[in-house]
C-alpha cells in the first residue's frame, strides 16, 4: 500500500465534526462511532426536534441502524408493517399493495416502520450517548469555519460564549438552509414546487370503536385530492396536497377534511398540524476540501414514499466507512471522492425522480415519465417490494455511470457490482446461524463460492480490513484448515440467490454493497487489483 501523505497524517487524531443533530447527523455520528472514529456533534437548538416531521422509515434504513447498533432502540418505539397500501379513492379498492414478506430471505427486516421524527431522534441520541467516542453538544451553533488543509477550525457560539473547535473533517448535516453549504458557496439546483403539503396528527380510534381495515401505511390516489394515511404508534397521521393559491386551513378544518375522507367518527383529538413547502433540489457538489454535505444539506427531496430521510440514511451508510479507512491509514484520501460519485446521482436522478413520479402517480397526472417506472413495478411483487424498501439501490461503484434504484423483475436477478448484498441466512464455522451482513460490519469481505472439499487455497487475512470466507454446501472438514473461515450454504441457496456460477469470488464492502464479482481463477489478483484502485492494494 502506498504511504499516506504527511498532510493527511497531521490531523488524523482530531475528531470528525458533525453539524446538526437531526436523523442524518445522529446516524452519521453513530456510524463514525461504530468504526471507532471520535466525533463531535454540534446542534444549535437546546433540544432535539419536537416538530411534526417525517414518519416512515424503509427497510434499508433499518439495516443501516442495525450496523450502527441502533435498530433495536428505534424499533422498540416504532410500529412495524408488512403492507403498503395503494388505494383508489373513488372506488376505495386496493390497486397494488406492496407486501414486504417477499423480502424475508433478503433481509432480517421484511417490513417498514412508522415512527415520527420527534421519536426517532431521541432513540438515536440515546444510543449515541452510550458511545465512548462521540459527544453531542446542544446549544452549539456553527458561526463559521476555516479549512486548514489537514484539518478544519470551527467557530461556535455556546451558552458560555464563543469558542473554536478543531476537527479532521466537517460533515454538514445541518438541513436545507445549511450554513456550511452557504459558506462553501455551493449552489443548489432544482425547484420548489408551487404545491405544498399539509399534515395533521390525530388521536382517533379506528381500531375498536370505529374499526377501519386500512393498512398502517396507505396511499389514496385521486386526480382531485389524494391523501396519505400513516398509523403511528400513538396516533394517526393524514397528509394532503395544498394548492399554491389555497388558504392554509386551520387544524379544525383539516380535521374535518380527514373525516370527509374516512367517515364520521367520535372522540377525535388534534395532536399537531404542519404545512410545508415541497422541494426537489440537489447541491451541485457534495465535497469541498475537508467539508462534506449530507442529508438535506445535500438534497431537498419531498418525503413522498419515505424517500427524504432514507436518502439521507444512505449518505450516512456510505461516508463513515470511507472516513474510517482513510483515518486508519488503510486507504488514500482519494477514497473519499467516491461518496459524491455514488450518492449524488441516487439523490438527483433516483430519489428525486422517484418522488416526483410517485406524486404524479398519486394524483394521476403525467409527469416526466418517472411514474411509468412506478407503474411498471406493479407487475412484479418482488420488484415492487425491493424498490419501495430501497433494498434495490445499485451504486455506481466503479465510476462507469451504471447505477439504479428500480427493480422491475419478478424474481431476483444475478447480483452485479454496486448491488446490495442480500442479508441471507447462513451458518458460521461454529454451526451458529448468522446473516450475510454480519460479515461486513467492519470489513471488506471476499466470499469464495466453491467446493470446500477440494481444499481451495483461501488467501490469508493479511490485508487490513479484508477477510476471506469459503461459501459451500459442503461443510469444511476439520483437517482442511478452512473450518474457521467456512460458511455453510445449505442447498447452495445463497449462491443461487447471488446468481453466480461456482468458483466465483464476490467482494463486498463494509456498507453491504458488492464491489466486484470475479472468477475464482486468479481471483485474489483481481481482488488486490480492485483494492489497489481505491488505494488499498
Amino acid at each position: 500500500m502506498p504511504p499516506r501523505s504527511s498532510t493527511a497524517s497531521e490531523g488524523k487524531d482530531l475528531p470528525v465534526i458533525v453539524v446538526g443533530a437531526g436523523p442524518v447527523g445522529l446516524t452519521t455520528a453513530l456510524g463514525l462511532s461504530h468504526y471507532g472514529i471520535p466525533c463531535i456533534v454540534l446542534e444549535d437548538d437546546a433540544r432535539l426536534s419536537v416538530d411534526t416531521k417525517a414518519g416512515t422509515l424503509l427497510t434499508r434504513a433499518l439495516e443501516v441502524f442495525r450496523r450502527y447498533g441502533a435498530a433495536d432502540e428505534v424499533m422498540s418505539r416504532a410500529l412495524r408493517l408488512d403492507e403498503i397500501g395503494d388505494i383508489e379513492r373513488a372506488t376505495n379498492r386496493s390497486q397494488r399493495a406492496v407486501h414486504t414478506e417477499v423480502l424475508r430471505d433478503d433481509t432480517r427486516y421484511p417490513f417498514v416502520i412508522n415512527l415520527p421524527q420527534q421519536d426517532l431522534e431521541p432513540a438515536l441520541a440515546e444510543v449515541l450517548a452510550r458511545s465512548t467516542n462521540a459527544t453531542l453538544l446542544m446549544r452549539h451553533k456553527l458561526v463559521s469555519f476555516e479549512d486548514k488543509g489537514d484539518h478544519v477550525v470551527v467557530d461556535v457560539e455556546t451558552p458560555e460564549g464563543k469558542k473554536q473547535i478543531k476537527g479532521r473533517y466537517l460533515l454538514a448535516c445541518d438541513g436545507g438552509r445549511s450554513a456550511v453549504r452557504h459558506q462553501l458557496g455551493v449552489k443548489i439546483a432544482g425547484e420548489s414546487l408551487e404545491i405544498r403539503y399539509m399534515l395533521i396528527d390525530l388521536k382517533i380510534d379506528l381500531d375498536v370503536r370505529n374499526p377501519r381495515d386500512y393498512p398502517y401505511l396507505a396511499y389514496f390516489s385521486d386526480p382531485q385530492e389524494w391523501m396519505i394515511l400513516v398509523r403511528h404508534p400513538h396516533c394517526w397521521r393524514f397528509l394532503f396536497p395544498l394548492a399554491a393559491d389555497a388558504i392554509e386551513p386551520s387544524a379544525e378544518e383539516l380535521r374535518d377534511k380527514v373525516l370527509r375522507f374516512i367517515g364520521e367518527v367520535e372522540g377525535v383529538e388534534i395532536v399537531g398540524k404542519v404545512v410545508y413547502a415541497v422541494h426537489l433540489r440537489v447541491a451541485e457538489k457534495w465535497r469541498v476540501g475537508n467539508a462534506f454535505l449530507m442529508g438535506d444539506a445535500a438534497h431537498l427531496i419531498t418525503p413522498m414514499w419515505g424517500l427524504g430521510v432514507v436518502t439521507g440514511a444512505l449518505d450516512a451508510s456510505n461516508l463513515p466507512w470511507r472516513l474510517a479507512w482513510v483515518l486508519r491509514g488503510w486507504a488514500e484520501p482519494s477514497l473519499l471522492d467516491g461518496y459524491e460519485v455514488e450518492q449524488l446521482p441516487v439523490a438527483s436522478q433516483g430519489s428525486l425522480q422517484m418522488a416526483e413520479g410517485a406524486r404524479a402517480y398519486m394524483q394521476r397526472t403525467e409527469g416526466d415519465g418517472s411514474e411509468d417506472k412506478i407503474r411498471a413495478m406493479s407487475g412484479a411483487d418482488w420488484g415492487l417490494a425491493y424498490t419501495r424498501s430501497l433494498l434495490g439501490v445499485r451504486l455506481d461503484v466503479d465510476g462507469s455511470g451504471d447505477w439504479s434504484m428500480v427493480k422491475t423483475e419478478a424474481s431476483p436477478p444475478p447480483l452485479r457490482a454496486g448491488d446490495r448484498l442480500p442479508d441471507f441466512p447462513l451458518h458460521g464455522p461454529d454451526g451458529r446461524p448468522l446473516r450475510a451482513h454480519d460479515l461486513t460490519a467492519d470489513s471488506f469481505v471476499a466470499l469464495w463460492f466453491t467446493d470446500s472439499r477440494r481444499r481451495p487455497p483461501l488467501p490469508a487475512d493479511d490485508v487490513p480490513g479484508l477477510r476471506h470466507f469459503v461459501v459451500s454446501r459442503w461443510d469444511a472438514p476439520h483437517d482442511s484448515g478452512l473450518r474457521p473461515r467456512s460458511l455453510l450454504d445449505v442447498g447452495e441457496l445463497f449462491r443461487k440467490r447471488v446468481g453466480c456460477p461456482a468458483d466465483t469470488v464476490v467482494l463486498v464492502r463494509p456498507d453491504d454493497h458488492v464491489a466486484a464479482v470475479l472468477p475464482m481463477n486468479g481471483g485474489m489478483s483481481a481482488v488486490r487489483a480492485y483494492l489497489g484502485i481505491i488505494g488499498r492494494g
